[in-house]
């Protein structure tokens, strides 16, 4: 992608013609939570998508979580196939931070889910990372959902690797509006700033080597916060998924009670539901509206289909200093340090279509895993 912005697809542009485009094959880095958690639910139901692996670390929750949350969600999606390797538990040179309060105890909101049956791969996720990446050179396309702490180990041992992947998207930073942690910083960068810092430098210094590599796709808090999923969206997916409807995200009832799950008949969309409501009821109380904003499925929307949003190439960097700006990612709007860009940074996204085609897609895998139990 150039210098140049580029437009927003037409509404629906893509999706009748995703059984003719190749699929993408995806690596989600995640630290599941409930959005990333969505996240994995449209890659699974995505036909464009292939997903290669998902490699957890901490983040929203312990990485212990992380790991036990992304088996199970797979498995809800008919997916124990996919590789799942857990990496760095702890920040480069930080304590471990984590969002309880958003993402609920166990990172999942109010649902619950079976223990996962499939084993956790051997492999540490960085190495994974580049381990595929140099099996599948130019191919693969790195979505980074969380801190950045496995990526920034990976590129210090395979210093190749922004050429050896396809491209690397990442939910990550505030760069015209407030942060959600600090006034000035997003949580994913807030939680390790020093290896936010690793990453673009290592993505910088490559592209000014070979022009031909492509600048990372940031999907700051500017873009994802306009991807709001409501209950009417859930009762759109329970119509999708051919269920009985959910009782349970009604904005007037009395919030806190976990004890009283969904009772929609399918399980992708019980699940959708038990944990979005933990999400709603933080946003009602934090943020003023009772609904979710679903950054982490957006960002992996806009890695398959990078039409759904509209970008400005700049010069980025990130604020490690440890003072009232720290973790903030900070971009020259206006050429200031005359430094080349290292980073296409989402300005605007078409939220609206983003959520039609969650709907559609996840409902659709609700359904066939609907069929598949019948």
């Amino acid at each position: 992608m150039g210098p140049a912005a580029h437009g927003l697809a037409p509404a629906a542009s893509s999706i009748g013609l995703v059984s003719t485009v190749a699929r993408t094959p995806l690596i989600l880095d995640v630290d599941t939570g409930i959005d990333d958690s969505l996240a994995i639910l449209y890659a699974c139901a995505s036909p464009d998508a292939e997903l290669v692996a998902v490699t957890c670390l901490s983040g929203n929750v312990a990485a212990a979580d992380v790991q036990r949350n992304t088996r199970a969600v797979l498995e809800l999606a008919g997916r124990a196939d996919v590789e799942v390797a857990l990496g760095r538990e702890q920040p480069l040179l930080r304590p471990l931070d984590l969002a309880p309060d958003t993402h609920g105890p166990h990172g999942i909101g109010h649902a619950v889910l079976p223990e996962p049956a499939a084993p956790l791969s051997q492999r540490f996720a960085p190495a994974l990372v580049a381990e595929e990446a140099r099996r599948r050179p130019g191919e693969i396309t790195l979505v980074t959902l969380g801190p950045l702490t496995n990526l920034a180990i990976a590129v210090l041992a395979e210093p190749a690797l922004p050429k050896l992947l396809r491209r690397w998207v990442l939910m990550g930073g505030s760069y015209r509006v407030p942060g959600n942690t600090t006034p000035t910083t997003e949580w994913n960068i807030h939680c390790d700033p020093e290896a936010a810092r690793i990453c673009l430098a290592a993505w910088a210094a490559a592209v000014e080597q070979d022009a031909t590599i492509p600048r990372p796709l940031a999907l700051g808090l500017d873009v994802t916060e306009t991807a709001r999923m409501l209950p009417d969206h859930v009762v759109a997916l329970a119509r999708r998924a051919g269920s009985t409807p959910d009782d349970t995200l009604d904005p007037g009832r009395e919030p806190g009670a976990p004890e009283r799950r969904s009772v929609a008949s399918n399980p992708i969309v019980r699940y959708v539901a038990d944990a979005l409501r933990f999400y709603m009821e933080f946003h009602a109380a934090y943020d003023g509206f009772y609904g979710a904003f679903v950054h982490d499925p957006l960002a992996t929307a806009a890695a398959l289909d990078p039409s759904l949003v509209r970008t400005r190439a700049l010069a980025v960097d990130v604020d490690a200093s440890g003072g009232v700006a720290d973790g903030q990612t900070i971009a020259d709007w206006r050429g200031l340090w005359h430094r080349p860009p290292n980073v296409d940074v989402a300005v605007e996204a078409d939220a609206a279509e983003f959520l039609r085609r969650w709907v559609e897609r996840v409902g659709g895998l609700a359904a066939a895993r609907s069929d598949v139990a019948r």
